[in-house]
């Protein structure tokens, strides 16, 4: 973590609303209790979200940006910024780029929190068979991230009209990627995972059935010393 006099400022890219509290809820509300800035950048609408038939896809979009909004609250978050992409259809493009470059060059933050791209397959436990597909517009958006960090966001000459409106360039020092079938990194967060379930529970359009799905998930957070964690694959830029 960021010395008491180095930028103690982080930037979450999330592909769609609940996956930066999946990721690093816990992380961001002990780091925000301990002077850390924390905002967010979600990338699709979320409107494919839904097993609901009589939900109209504009109604879910404005009930999960509200969603967002309250459970970034929770965790002591000071902004979200949305960039509005079809949830299910997100690709890597030069705009998308640029947009992510803009937030980043916006929020200057010291680390950025998103997906690990390279994960195709999650995989846990003892048992090879077990895992889960990581979607693709979590993989579109840890790329297009971890791209807009190094070297778009640092070089004058990437989105240069950035420039014109007066937004510098900006070198991000830390990465931390969740979904890591390679973590390097764990956060404990034994002591916030409460809050963790609350921010997770804001996200009220997809857990109706309440906390008993969290109650499972503890068991997933939680190590062999019984203590849980988020685990990330954290890199350090030294340029």
């Amino acid at each position: 973590m960021a010395e008491e006099t180095e930028n103690k400022r982080a930037l979450v890219i999330a592909a769609h609303p609940d996956d930066g509290e999946f990721g690093a809820a816990g992380t961001i509300a002990q780091w925000a209790a301990e002077g850390w800035e924390f905002y967010y950048l979600v990338c699709t609408n979320g409107a494919k979200g839904t097993s609901d038939p009589d939900l109209a896809p504009e109604r879910l979009v404005r009930m999960r940006e509200e969603e967002q909004r309250n459970a970034a609250m929770t965790l002591g978050a000071r902004d979200v910024y949305f960039l509005g992409y079809e949830d299910g259809e997100l690709l890597y493009t030069r705009e998308l780029l640029g947009r992510v470059v803009r937030v980043l060059r916006t929020v200057r933050p010291r680390a950025v929190f998103t997906h690990d791209p390279e994960t195709l397959i999650h995989t846990w436990g003892r048992e090879p068979f077990q895992g889960a597909v990581n979607h693709s517009d979590h993989r579109a958006t840890g790329l297009v991230s971890i791209d807009a960090v190094y070297p778009t966001a640092r070089d004058r000459l990437n989105f240069p009209e950035h420039l014109a409106e007066g937004l510098e360039t900006h070198k991000v020092s830390e990465i931390y990627l969740w979904g890591s079938n390679t973590p390097n990194f764990d956060v404990d967060i034994t002591d916030v995972v409460d809050t963790k379930v609350a921010a997770l529970m804001a996200h009220q359009s997809q857990f109706p059935e309440g906390s008993a799905f969290f109650e499972r998930m503890k068991d997933f957070w939680r190590g062999e010393d019984g203590r849980m964690a988020e685990r990330f694959r954290k890199v350090i830029l030294p340029f």
